[in-house]
């Protein structure tokens, strides 16, 4: 049998718990998943209730009897543990473990993660199932991973939870002197007295205090990874060799976005985290862009959560077909699954599992896709292709654990969003900080130049260039570690909006900061609104491009001007600037553009910096190549996201990975091909 460090897991959550009243069911899911090439399942969910279905009585035989089941076949376990979904009884029992919310109503039990992270009954209810799992689970050799709960979120604003807020606050400024500093409470004349005024933010009470705001984001991360770190130590304990992760989310579902988590700051939980896991559920064969652009935004999604650790990551949940939260749920097309689960370990993910192995009969997600649909068998469509795809990664199963190489970061702050989110002025619908970020991302894509997300905390000192534009929240630390790069020979890229507030979401005065001044080469006049109809003008290398939504009004200091405006009250003034600092050049954006000159101004950074020197192939912006990378060998993704063949100019020699062939001309793909290549490493 192989170890799981020889293979790619490929499974997905299993739920027998649901199926007790149907044994002949039950007795076809081994069966099944051996057909499908499934060697791991995700167990325990949601199945507190039939764990303990009674406060103190427990029922683990059903799960010894799963667990003995996958590890006869082969097959891993990653063991979850049960508290996003608690039992009726505990609820009604300790109601003080569910959520109250900003208004001061206590929730009833009801849909899942509805508990308070603060509750001492509750905190002490999960440690005792956790080490109950890890008593009785802990050596069995089907055990690969242990899954805290389940997409954590949401936020709690009972008694128990306003009083770790104010004992936060304290640990965080120490006196109410700091904090009435830091919140600007002089506004309006509401200054704290004493600490027992100082409440959550509720329509009911203070909710226009930016500052408060922007901490009570971070007490709430800070909470949930409290949680966390509070399910770990019992696991931990036992089972110290065992890797521990949760399942981190997207947004923007059935929408034109599709962007990471905003409300829990993930890059601070990723420090927590052995492996960073999240669920992926793009909308594929949607009708507002193109299968490339929905495949751009995935690709860049998919390489935030790689970034976070800069290791490979798992894909917790996908579906293998369609989902049933959208407005309108779209069955991938045959080939979709093949190619965008191929797409996950492109970017480096070495996983792919499905919500969820067998369809439920009833409730909210009845209809939501699975490998084992509602009519049970293995000959329709969808299971075919999961079987075609498992069989597949155990093909390629030498790629599984390699690295990636980057030379581009994009700088992302969680915090920097919920504050420009946060704030007043300016357009409230076209502020779309991450939506932006994607849009610059998109030119390294569609040239297969690989890019790391990463925060402002994480070290990108040895990447040839670095965007970091509307970095609207920007502390004293970080402008000094960008100064340093560029220094130091870096090319940063950065915009309007950027510096504008220290981490307290209060203005800096002055300007831009003196530091970023002195880097940029620039002072910031003003910033001007454009309204949905309005547009600018800016003359760049002899072409006028135009622009939306914002236009900074600069004065070029010790900058080389690139670019101006041609119109309004600010015609001839500065748009786009370029300083030498040290070693390195910083580029200044004054303005927000379309795509035409984004991939204008980038061609040009990436000619000089010679980022395709190990491109195997022409760019297609119809076909994205990913790259993993092993000590003996480059692994090379070839995919097309188009419904189209596509032709591939080849500029080196290549080896089929899957027939062992060598290619080194033209190679033609069909719609939703994926090749997978190679090419040896040359020794050092």
């Amino acid at each position: 049998m192989e170890t799981e460090n020889q293979y790619f897991m490929h499974g997905g959550d299993y739920n027998p718990d649901q199926w007790f009243a149907y044994p002949d069911i039950l007795k076809k899911d081994l069966s099944y998943m051996q057909q499908a090439h499934i060697n791991t399942v995700t167990l325990g969910v949601f199945s507190w209730h039939a764990l303990e279905p009674e406060e103190g009585k427990y029922q683990f035989e059903w799960l010894d009897e799963v667990f003995d089941q996958i590890h006869g076949i082969g097959g891993r376990v990653i063991l979850a543990t049960p508290s996003g979904g608690r039992p009726q009884w505990l609820s009604q029992k300790y109601p003080e473990v569910n959520r109250t919310n900003n208004l001061g109503q206590k929730h009833t039990h009801g849909f899942r993660h509805n508990h308070c992270f603060s509750s001492p009954i509750y905190r002490e209810k999960v440690r005792l199932i956790n080490q109950k799992l890890a008593e009785r689970y802990g050596d069995h050799p089907a055990l690969a991973m242990w899954h805290i709960s389940n997409e954590f979120s949401g936020e709690c604003f009972c008694s128990y939870c306003q009083e770790n807020w104010r004992q936060w606050l304290k640990n965080k400024y120490g006196d109410l002197a700091t904090l009435n500093h830091a919140w600007w409470m002089s506004f309006w004349g509401n200054t704290y007295s004493d600490w027992s005024q100082v409440l959550p933010p509720s329509p009911l009470g203070e909710h226009k205090v930016h500052g408060m705001d922007l901490d009570w984001k971070r007490f709430v991360t800070d909470m949930t990874i409290d949680f966390y770190l509070h399910e770990c130590a019992p696991l931990r304990e036992k089972t110290p060799n065992i890797p521990i992760t949760t399942n981190f989310m997207a947004e923007g579902h059935a929408t034109q976005d599709f962007i990471p988590l905003e409300g829990i700051d993930y890059g601070k939980f990723a420090r927590y985290v052995d492996i960073v896991s999240w669920d992926s559920y793009p909308d594929w064969h949607n009708h507002f862009e193109s299968l490339a652009s929905t495949a751009m935004k995935s690709g860049y999604v998919h390489d935030q959560y790689w970034s976070l650790k800069k290791q490979p990551f798992l894909v917790m949940e996908c579906t293998p077909s369609y989902v049933n939260w959208h407005q309108f749920n779209k069955a991938k097309k045959p080939g979709m699954h093949m190619l965008s689960a191929m797409q996950q370990i492109a970017h480096g993910s070495d996983s792919t599992l499905y919500f969820q192995w067998r369809q439920s009969r009833g409730n909210s997600e009845k209809f939501h896709g699975a490998v084992v649909s509602h009519d049970g068998s293995t000959q329709n469509r969808v299971f075919k292709e999961v079987a075609a795809y498992g069989a597949r990664l155990e093909k390629i199963k030498e790629i599984k654990g390699t690295t990636r190489k980057k030379e581009v970061a994009i700088l992302f702050d969680w915090e920097s969003n919920w504050a420009l989110n946060r704030g007043g002025g300016y357009g409230r619908p076209t502020r779309r900080y991450q939506q932006t970020l994607q849009e610059h991302y998109r030119y390294f894509w569609e040239q297969d130049i690989a890019v790391d997300i990463l925060t402002p905390d994480q070290d990108f000192s040895e990447y040839k260039i670095v965007l970091a534009p509307m970095l609207y929240m920007m502390r004293q630390t970080t402008m000094e570690k960008l100064k340093r790069y560029v220094a130091n020979g870096g090319i940063l890229v950065s915009s309007y909006f950027a510096g504008m507030v220290n981490e307290n979401d209060l203005l800096y005065l002055g300007g831009l900061p003196e530091p970023l001044r002195e880097l940029f080469g620039i002072d910031v006049l003003e910033l001007e609104t454009l309204l949905e109809d309005e547009h600018n003008e800016i003359k760049y290398q002899g072409k006028s491009f135009q622009t939306k939504d914002y236009s900074a009004i600069i004065d070029a200091q010790s900058a080389r001007v690139l670019g101006a405006y041609q119109c309004d009250f600010y015609s001839g003034s500065p748009a786009i600037t370029e300083n030498q600092y040290g070693e390195g050049v910083a580029y200044y954006h004054a303005a927000r553009t379309n795509g035409d000159f984004l991939q204008s101004f980038y061609s040009q950074l990436a000619k000089k910096l010679n980022l395709r020197k190990e491109a195997i192939a022409e760019a297609n912006p119809a076909v994205s190549i990913q790259g993993r990378i092993s000590a003996q060998r480059s692994y090379y993704f070839v995919m097309n996201f188009s419904e189209v063949d596509q032709a591939v100019s080849m500029l080196k020699r290549v080896v089929d990975l899957e027939t062992n062939q060598s290619v080194e001309n033209t190679v033609l793909l069909a719609p939703y091909e994926v090749r997978i290549f190679y090419v040896e490493n040359e020794q050092q």
